[in-house]
């Protein structure tokens, strides 16, 4: 095992996948070096693989998305970079309508494997259109597949996978855990889609906390351990696919549910695990699943920018509220 960051880990994966398979290419807004990226996970790989391989584009999301489309097409394996999250939109149709749709509509004959990596802001004072969370738009499409890691193991392994699926992947990173630290072992490994992850495991309630969230919900049950409750913390990892079972396993074990990421709450993640739980594991509710999320405000700039994601406080509160 090797301590490394988040970014650290994102970038060893993609070292490694392109000297493995020489159809993975990398695209998007400064990926090349001296940048490396805005945030430094491909620094390195255009000096050691060349331009043919890390190629630096136009500011277009769409042609982007576009022309990773066409190379995936075409039997390559690339991977396009959303610098921000708040501009995949302007890449949506390619995504939702051409990527999504491929494998569908030519009876499995063609597939998209694309891999569209962003990064969200949320929570650095980014102001408006720097610092949305909008994964949720993402899980409403068939088709697409959302990995959203938030350890350095989680992000190389699912990265690794991401770079086999044959659909098209949408991998969301969270600016504030690149320079999270954690053990990564050397070895090939790679983490499935579709499997949740236990970070802390507790019996009184189940926290599901997702990526920049994490670091929160963590440290909220330290502080609530001292007060005497045990809190079960569990990463989804991946929300298309979502795994149902294994948060549905967790609250029949501790009859009670809060649920915390950084966007907004209405049509949030959180309301369609609810719902499934409602579902699933209703009659082991002991009381109404809680939701700690992002306001339902544009973001502001500035110090306020923190009133609106949730902290370790509001998730505590929640958690109170729950079991009390």
């Amino acid at each position: 095992m090797t301590e490394m960051t988040v970014r650290d880990a994102l970038n060893r994966a993609l070292d490694e996948a392109m000297t493995a398979d020489d159809r993975v290419l990398v695209l998007g807004e400064d990926v090349a070096d001296p940048a490396g990226g805005v945030s430094g996970v491909t620094k390195g790989l255009s000096t050691k693989y060349g331009d043919d391989r890390v190629l630096d584009t136009p500011i277009s999301e769409a042609a982007i998305v576009g022309a990773a489309i066409g190379a995936a097409v075409d039997g390559l394996l690339p991977v396009a970079e959303i610098m921000i999250m708040d501009f995949i939109g302007i890449a949506a149709d390619q995504l939702i309508n051409n990527a999504a749709k491929l494998r569908f509509m030519t009876a499995g004959r063609t597939t998209a494997p694309i891999t569209i990596r962003t990064q969200v802001y949320a929570g650095l004072a980014t102001g408006a259109t720097h610092s949305q969370s909008l994964e949720a738009w993402f899980m409403h499409i068939p088709g697409l597949r959302i990995a959203i890691p938030s350890t350095p193991y989680d992000a190389k392994g699912l990265m690794k996978t991401a770079l086999r699926e044959p659909n098209p992947v949408v991998f969301i990173e969270n600016v504030k855990l690149y320079g999270t630290r954690g053990d990564v072992t050397e070895e090939e490994y790679s983490v499935p889609f579709g499997e949740a992850r236990v970070l802390r495991a507790g019996s009184d309630v189940t926290l599901v906390a997702i990526s920049g969230t994490v670091p929160e919900a963590l440290a909220a049950a330290d502080e609530l351990a001292a007060e005497g409750y045990s809190v079960e913390v569990v990463d989804p990892r991946t929300l298309a696919p979502l795994d149902t079972a294994r948060l549905a396993e967790s609250l029949r074990k501790t009859h009670h549910m809060v649920i915390t990421h950084d966007a907004y709450r209405t049509c949030g993640v959180a309301a369609e695990i609810s719902q499934r739980m409602m579902e699933c594991a209703f009659d082991y509710l002991d009381a109404p699943v809680a939701r700690v999320t992002g306001l339902d405000v544009p973001i502001p700039s500035g110090p306020s920018h923190l009133s609106v994601v949730p902290d370790r406080v509001r998730i505590a509160e929640a958690v109170r509220g729950v079991l009390n």
